[in-house]
C-alpha cells in the first residue's frame, strides 16, 4: 500500500533512472487543497503499483493556483507500462473529487548534479523553488555545458545566500531544458536572495554573467516557489 511521509525526496538518489515533472492548474487555493486530499485518498486507497516507482510527491505552488508532480522512476519503460495498466482509474476519481483540473504537461527528465549542505548543517526545505530553463533546440552537450558553468559560477560566489539548501540539476530528454529543484530555507529567503545585488540570485561576477548570457539561452523560462504538501512512498 501507499505510505504517507513528510520527508522530503532526495533527487540525487541514484536508483532513479527517469524523474518526471508535472503541472497541474486547479484555480484557487481551495482547490488546491482538495485536490491534494483527493489524490492522497486515491493512492492510499490501492496498491502501491510497483517497485519501480520510488516516490511521488506533490508540492502547492505559491500562486495559490498550480500543484507540480514530481515522480520517480527506475526506468521510463516502468512509467509507460504503469499509464497502461494504473494511471487512468486514477486520474478519473480525481477528476470526480475534483472537476475541472488542467493538466499542464508532463516533462522526461534524467538527473546531472547536485549541489547543497551536507550533513547535519544541511536542513530540510521550508520551500521548494523550480527553475526551468529553455534553449533554442535540442542540444544535449549545450544542458551539459550550461550546468557546468552554473556549478563554476557557484564556486567562485564571493557572496553566497545562507537561505539556500540545495540545487538537483535535471536535464530534459528532448535536449532544450534545464530544471533546478532547488531547497530553500524558506520562500522569504529566496525572495531576498533574488533582491539582492546581480541577476537572479548570483552575484554580478564574470561567471554568472556568463551563464546568463550563454549562447542559444531562451528569456522564456520561469522561476516558481512550492510547498512540499504530500509525499508518497511504498
Amino acid at each position: 500500500m501507499s505510505r504517507r511521509t513528510e520527508q522530503h525526496p532526495d533527487p540525487a538518489d541514484p536508483r532513479i533512472g527517469a524523474p518526471f515533472f508535472s503541472t497541474w492548474r486547479v484555480g484557487t487555493p481551495e482547490r488546491q487543497r482538495q485536490a491534494v486530499e483527493a489524490i492522497g485518498r486515491t493512492w492510499e486507497r490501492r496498491p502501491w503499483p510497483t517497485d519501480d516507482l520510488l516516490g511521488y510527491h506533490v508540492y502547492a505552488g505559491h500562486d495559490g493556483d498550480t500543484l507540480l508532480h514530481y515522480s520517480q522512476w527506475r526506468s521510463e519503460q516502468a512509467f509507460e507500462a504503469f499509464g497502461k495498466a494504473h494511471r487512468q482509474e486514477r486520474v478519473d476519481e480525481i477528476d470526480a473529487a475534483v472537476p475541472g483540473i488542467e493538466r499542464v504537461g508532463i516533462g522526461r527528465y534524467r538527473h546531472y548534479r547536485s549541489a547543497g549542505r551536507e550533513g547535519a548543517a544541511a536542513p530540510a526545505p521550508g520551500c521548494v523553488v523550480i527553475v526551468d530553463v529553455r534553449f533554442e533546440g535540442p542540444d544535449e552537450d549545450r544542458q551539459r555545458a550550461w550546468v557546468d558553468a552554473v556549478f563554476e559560477a557557484l564556486a567562485s560566489e564571493p557572496e553566497a545566500h545562507p537561505g539556500g539548501v540545495s540545487a538537483h540539476f535535471h536535464l530534459s530528454t528532448d535536449g532544450t531544458r534545464v530544471l533546478n529543484y532547488a531547497g530553500w530555507e524558506s520562500a522569504q529567503a529566496h525572495i531576498d536572495a533574488l533582491a539582492a545585488p546581480g541577476e537572479g540570485v548570483g552575484s554580478a561576477t564574470e561567471q554568472w554573467r556568463r551563464v546568463q548570457n550563454w549562447p542559444g539561452l531562451l528569456p522564456s523560462g520561469s522561476v516558481s516557489r512550492y510547498d512540499h504538501v504530500l509525499g508518497l512512498t511504498p
